[in-house]
């Protein structure tokens, strides 16, 4: 049937066919029907039709979806048409404030995509697009659905600005993200911390749920703005731990008041998982702040403010219970050490209670070694950037790492062995077979590991030699122990992976003749199981020991055998 003889019913029967059809024909038709009816003169008025007259959520979806492909072609429609498309779609979502959620956010998209496209029209010398932030006021002058409406059409705005659609050429698209960084960006801030800041001030319903969206989509909202390009970099968001957010100088005022910071740790105290967790999301980004933006004592002081609020969080941890949470929060903790040096941290008045509690919170996660590894990556990767930095703190406050990174040590060894027999026996996913997340860990470990290092060595070869022993006796023991040898040689498997690991932690600069025997203690234990496990070939092999064996041998090679060896050391003499 021609498109333009299509009745409303029809119409109707196409959003089905398109939406939550199963048949593939009759979709394939349906994409190509909205192809046609985007290119037909009567797509305005039938997007108008499905709006105002559709049965269903899936009507005004396509009308959203018709009306988002017609402003961003190529050949733009006339201006004074822009206009009225967007001034229409803040007037229907203004009188239809309890639309279906994701028909909302598709027509949201139509504005953003409009305001953007349009961000430097001027017609009678007004940039008529710009004036959607005044429009927006409008809305949180109403009711809640209202307030929640204007709040996601600022988000979807600044997401909008911030995405690059490479379809454009990347120069305008840089130059119209700058003017919404220079002109809007940090009054849409502004707005978003004063609404949560009469959030706050009122009595929380946590049972009402339009109260919790509101909130949630304001948490989004500056979560937006603090993510936003500044540079224009499109920095690589993989790269999480080394992110700097680049906050605009003209933003200072905002970070230097300590509210701001406090707004937000108590917001982290006062809602539930679900919204705390974007509460931490952004004080991630606040912790992220380029170092640049204040002075030293500013920059003291905020850095005091952040960790106030670390102590805070882990003297009422039952927060940290949540999984996203609990993510949340180590990230913060890696953030902290990115942008700060250890030198600043030492100084800073509670240091001393906090890393104290920061070093319990680590033990604890690492002793749950079944949960989170991802999150337990952050932990590592500030343990060891705080070891790191060490040689090069010159404070005369004491770091106290040489307390706390044995015992980092200590609790990532036993829980891992601890692990291998609750692996076994209860049939679990074996942390060692994702052999990439341990050897991450043990990257990150080895610099950790050689603080004191005589505590750590002394624990390795008193837990080599237990375990050795024991998998001797299990060699001579009657056949039908298959559980505990698959347990005894996943202890073996682990101990040859942290040998490998601790021996790979040595550096040049700071390594010592002591340091080097005690390495010769440990890779003689492995060189003897070596040679005890040659012996029993083809007959018993491990697979994941073998994998051990190999870590441990490439660690050892590029710290005792690689070319650039400085020079002979005892340990290399026992074996060269």
């Amino acid at each position: 049937m021609a498109l333009h003889f299509q009745s409303l019913a029809e119409l109707e029967v196409l959003c089905t066919h398109l939406y939550v059809g199963t048949d593939l024909t009759e979709r394939i038709e349906a994409e190509k029907a909205l192809l046609e009816l985007i290119d037909s003169p009567e797509c305005l008025s039938k997007c108008q039709l499905l709006l105002e007259q559709g049965t269903t959520s899936y009507a005004q979806l396509l009308a959203a979806t018709c009306l988002s492909k017609l402003v961003t072609r190529i050949n733009p429609l006339p201006i004074e048409q822009r206009i009225d498309i967007r001034n229409y779609i803040l007037n229907y979502v203004a009188s239809q404030p309890k639309l279906a959620p994701f028909v909302i956010q598709a027509l949201i998209q139509v504005i953003a995509k409009l305001t953007k496209l349009g961000w430097f029209e001027v017609q009678k010398d007004e940039f008529v697009f710009r004036e959607i932030i005044a429009d927006v006021k409008k809305f949180l002058q109403g009711t809640v659905e209202h307030c929640i409406i204007g709040v996601i059409i600022l988000c979807e705005l600044t997401q909008e600005m911030n995405l690059v659609d490479y379809s454009r050429p990347s120069a305008k698209h840089r130059k119209i993200a700058t003017s919404f960084r220079d002109t809007s960006l940090k009054d849409i801030l502004v707005l978003a911390c004063s609404l949560l800041k009469q959030v706050l001030a009122k009595p929380l319903n946590l049972q009402d749920q339009d109260q919790q969206s509101l909130v949630m989509q304001v948490l989004k909202l500056v979560l937006s703005c603090l993510n936003f390009d500044f540079l224009g970099s499109s920095a690589d968001e993989s790269a999480d731990d080394l992110c700097t957010v680049q906050i605009p100088t003209t933003w200072r005022t905002i970070f230097l008041e300590p509210e701001t910071l406090d707004l937000f740790f108590n917001l982290y105290h006062s809602l539930p998982p679900l919204l705390s967790q974007l509460a931490l999301s952004c004080l991630v980004q606040f912790a992220s702040t380029r170092r640049s933006l204040f002075s030293s004592p500013e920059r003291a002081k905020y850095l005091g403010n952040l960790i106030k609020g670390v102590k805070r969080i882990l003297e009422n941890p039952q927060g940290l219970s949540d999984p996203g949470n609990y993510h949340e929060f180590c990230r913060f903790l890696a953030r902290l050490k990115t942008n700060y040096q250890l030198g600043e941290l030492v100084l800073v008045k509670e240091y001393a209670e906090v890393i104290g509690l920061i070093a319990n919170f680590t033990i604890t996660s690492l002793q749950h070694w079944e949960f989170a590894p991802n999150s337990v990556h952050y932990l590592l990767t500030l343990w060891q950037r705080m070891v790191a930095s060490v040689p090069f703190v010159k404070s005369a406050e004491p770091h106290l790492l040489d307390t706390y990174a044995p015992e980092i040590t200590k609790a990532f060894i036993t829980s891992r062995l601890e692990s291998v027999a609750i692996v076994v026996r209860d049939n679990l996913e074996d942390p060692l077979d994702d052999t990439a997340t341990v050897f991450q860990q043990l990257e990150q470990l080895c610099t950790v590991s050689r603080c004191e290092y005589e505590k750590t060595c002394t624990l390795l070869v008193q837990l080599f030699d237990q375990n050795a022993q024991n998998y001797q006796k299990l060699l001579h023991a009657a056949p039908g122990l298959a559980v505990d040898m698959a347990i005894q040689e996943g202890r073996l498997a682990w101990l040859i992976y942290l040998v490998g690991t601790v021996v790979g932690g040595r550096l040049t600069y700071t390594s010592t003749d002591e340091h080097d025997a005690m390495d010769g203690e440990l890779s003689c234990r492995v060189f003897q199981l070596i040679s005890l496990m040659d012996t029993r070939l083809p007959h018993c092999t491990n697979e994941k020991i073998e994998l051990a064996v190999l870590w441990f041998l490439d660690q050892f090679r590029k710290t005792y055998v690689g070319d650039q060896l400085q020079r002979t050391s005892k340990k290399t003499g026992i074996f060269l």
